[in-house]
């Protein structure tokens, strides 16, 4: 059974607190592991979390500020050091790719590890899988900062009662699905009359930026909306000044893109809980919003 959840490795923003360590988030989507964003002591939240570092298959770094990355030494070298055997995929800003062979190679360890860097320099799909496309657009913080969507394509979903009516059973289903149509005795049974749409799930991730056009393109339809709510909207001059949105802001955006599930993270150590943020984003979107904890498990929200 396929496992499509977001596990909360910290959800502080610059410094992080007694409560909240650095940020850190591993999307687990069927048989990948993507790390987004690992900073300080990413390792060990890992394992706080009862996941082996070796579950990641791909590293997105949105941009290069310290609370974004500073984990990635310790993570590369725990997967080197348990042999993992799997290729890692590295996403990041190009502008930044002398930050990530420092990172990559910031002490001495016996490296095994095979990275393969994927710099980044424009929007548009950076990866296809089973998975899905990745994709990436440029977002508006105070350095070079893009931000990421995880698409499925669109499927159909077969329909029990329909297969019985037709005689479709057993190896012909699996043929019906790859050729679209079988033979049944006189009969060609097509696809589309044993079967039914199937949307793809979606899952965006967006730090630290301002409001702009890519946030939105970014957070269209998302199942799984992760932003960041790094200031209330008392302190929206701070936020605009520094690159960053306020909870109204991440609120706003989720109800105008059609957002199911709304994870705001990223709290500045100014405010001692997230309540606040809760219930401001709240005030604008009427779905359900999640104020991320440390070591939160979130499940993608099941399909509509």
């Amino acid at each position: 059974m396929s496992i499509r959840e977001l596990i909360v490795l910290g959800t502080a923003s610059q410094v992080p607190t007694r409560h909240r360590n650095h940020n850190g988030y591993l999307l687990r989507w069927d048989g990948e592991g993507l790390l987004f964003d690992p900073g300080e002591g990413s390792q060990r939240q890992l394992i706080l979390a009862g996941v082996s570092a070796s579950a990641v298959t791909r590293l997105c770094l949105t941009h290069f500020h310290g609370d974004h990355c500073l984990g990635v030494p310790g993570v590369l070298q725990r997967m080197s050091l348990d042999g993992a055997s799997h290729s890692l995929h590295a996403y990041y800003p190009a502008s930044g790719q002398e930050y990530f062979a420092r990172l990559r190679h910031a002490s001495i360890f016996h490296d095994t590890l095979d990275v393969q860097e994927h710099p980044i320099s424009a929007d548009g799909p950076v990866a296809d899988g089973a998975f899905g496309h990745l994709e990436v657009r440029t977002l508006d913080h105070s350095v070079p900062s893009i931000g990421y969507r995880l698409v499925e394509p669109d499927g159909r979903r077969m329909v029990p009662d329909s297969l019985a009516r037709f005689g479709v059973a057993g190896p012909l289903v699996g043929e019906l699905q790859k050729t679209g149509e079988v033979r049944i005795g006189d009969r060609r049974v097509r696809l589309s009359e044993v079967s039914e749409p199937r949307p793809g799930q979606r899952f965006a991730f967006i730090m630290d930026t301002r409001l702009c056009d890519a946030v939105y393109a970014l957070a269209e339809n998302a199942d799984l909306l992760v932003i960041e709510a790094t200031f209330l909207n008392g302190d929206a001059e701070l936020a605009s000044r520094y690159g960053h949105l306020t909870a109204r802001q991440a609120g706003q955006v989720a109800a105008e893109s059609n957002v199911r599930r709304l994870v705001l993270t990223h709290f500045s150590q100014r405010y001692d809980d997230a309540r606040h943020h809760h219930d401001e984003a709240a005030e604008v979107f009427g779905g359900e919003v999640i104020t991320a904890e440390d070591l939160a498990r979130i499940r993608v929200p099941r399909r509509l």
